[in-house]
């Protein structure tokens, strides 16, 4: 089927990410974002592999790295779970 110019359907791939991330948490599982790299590929990927051509998400560009980072490690720690005795957080 040929689109005319202009016309292809976009998707962001971070909106991919957060749907599968959600959906894992709910069976119960417990997904790590970011720990092994960045999963827009593997999500523009799946766009793709969709054929949908993955938008680019120009949100992140110019913010700092390490502050994404940060962002990412506070996610994680929501999913961490928690040593009833102690209160803390354990793995």
């Amino acid at each position: 089927m040929s689109e005319e110019p202009g016309t292809e359907e976009r998707f962001n791939p971070w909106s991919v990410v957060h749907l599968v991330f959600d959906h894992l948490s709910a069976q119960g599982l417990h997904p790590v974002l970011g720990d092994s790299g960045d999963p827009s590929e593997p999500a523009g990927e799946l766009l793709r592999a969709l054929g949908i051509t993955p938008g680019d998400p120009s949100w992140a560009r110019g913010q700092d790295p390490e502050q994404i980072q940060d962002q990412l490690a506070n996610i994680r720690s929501l999913f961490e779970p928690v040593d009833s005795e102690t209160g803390s957080e354990g793995r």
